[in-house]
C-alpha cells in the first residue's frame, strides 16, 4: 500500500524550516469538548510554537446565530484574522492539540474564505511537543494585514438545504461525530439535543482519519471513506456535533481530490435540538 499523503499537511520538520519566513503564518486552533478536560487558552499560554498566534474557534464566529460555530461573515473574519496578521496570499499552517483534531476547521474555513496556501500541521503540538521541538511562551504581536475575502457560499450547506439532502437524498451524508452518538447509544454532550442521525447518514467518526495525530495515507483514507459506504464518486455533505470536527472529513476527501463536498454548518447542533427535523438511532 502506498504511503503517499495529503497535499494539505505538512510534517514538524517542515515547519521547523519556515519559523522564521515572513509569508508564513501560524495559527494555533486548538479548542475541545469539556470532556477532554483541556484548557487550549492555558496550554498556549504554557506553550506554543514560535510565532503562533492563538485563534479562538468560539469567538471567531457568528454569535448572533445561537449555534456554536457557526461561520461569520466574509467581512466579519477577514476583519479578525487581518489583525491577527493573515493575509489570503500567505502560506498559513494551522495546529491544534492532538494534530487532525479542530485545525481541519480553520483549514477549511481558511479557504472557504478565499486563502489559497493552507495546510494543517500533522501531529499537532502534542506531536511538536513530543518531539523537543521549539516551544515558546512570548506571544507574538501580528502586523496587522489585509485579508481580502473571496467566500465560496457553494462549500457550505445551510439547514434549509440539509433538510433538502435528507429528504432527497441527492447527497451522501457523512457525520464525524462518535459511533455511539451516531446510533444514539450515547448522549449527546451537549443538553436538550436527541440523540442518533439523520436518515441516511454514514458513520466516519473524525477518529478514524489519523494515527497518533497523524493524518493517514491517501490509500487508508479512501479504504476507510468507502468502508463507511461512501461512494467518492458522488456529491458528499460532511456533519458532526458543531461544525468543527466535520472539516476532517472535509479534508480526507478534498486530499483524495474529491471536489464535491459541502459541509453543514449548522452539523447536529442545529438538526439535534430542533423538534421538526427526523432523526433515526441505529447503525443504519
Amino acid at each position: 500500500m502506498s504511503e503517499q499523503k495529503s497535499a494539505f499537511v505538512v510534517s514538524a520538520d517542515w515547519l521547523a524550516q519556515r519559523l522564521n519566513d515572513p509569508g508564513a503564518k501560524i495559527l494555533d486552533a486548538s479548542w475541545y469538548l469539556p470532556a477532554q478536560n483541556r484548557d487550549p487558552k492555558a496550554e498556549y499560554a504554557a506553550a506554543h510554537i514560535p510565532g503562533a498566534v492563538f485563534y479562538d474557534q468560539d469567538a471567531i464566529a457568528d454569535l448572533t446565530s445561537g449555534l456554536p460555530h457557526t461561520i461569520p461573515s466574509p467581512e466579519a473574519f477577514a476583519e479578525t484574522v487581518g489583525k491577527m496578521g493573515i493575509s489570503e496570499t500567505d502560506t498559513i499552517v494551522v495546529y491544534d492539540g492532538p494534530g487532525i483534531f479542530t485545525a481541519p476547521r480553520v483549514w477549511w474555513l481558511l479557504r472557504t474564505m478565499g486563502a489559497k496556501s493552507v495546510f494543517v500541521l500533522d501531529g499537532g503540538m502534542d506531536g511538536w511537543k513530543a518531539e523537543g521541538r521549539a516551544v515558546t511562551t512570548e506571544v507574538p504581536t501580528p502586523v496587522p494585514a489585509r485579508f481580502i475575502p473571496s467566500f465560496n457560499a457553494g462549500a457550505v450547506t445551510s439547514f434549509a438545504e440539509m433538510r433538502n439532502i435528507v429528504a432527497t437524498g441527492d447527497r451522501q451524508i457523512a457525520d464525524a461525530r462518535g459511533a455511539a452518538r451516531f446510533t444514539g447509544d450515547e448522549a449527546e454532550p451537549r443538553p436538550g439535543m436527541r440523540s442518533g442521525h439523520m436518515p441516511g447518514a454514514r458513520s466516519l467518526p473524525s477518529g478514524v482519519f489519523s494515527t497518533g495525530g497523524k493524518l493517514k495515507s491517501l490509500d487508508s483514507l479512501k479504504e476507510t471513506i468507502e468502508a463507511a459506504g461512501i461512494d467518492l464518486t458522488k456529491p458528499v455533505v460532511t456533519s458532526c456535533g458543531s461544525g468543527l470536527t466535520a472539516a476532517i472529513i472535509t479534508l480526507a476527501l478534498q486530499s483524495l481530490g474529491h471536489t464535491d463536498n459541502t459541509l453543514y454548518d449548522g452539523s447536529w447542533s442545529e438538526w439535534g435540538s430542533r423538534a421538526d427535523t427526523p432523526v433515526v438511532t441505529g447503525k443504519e
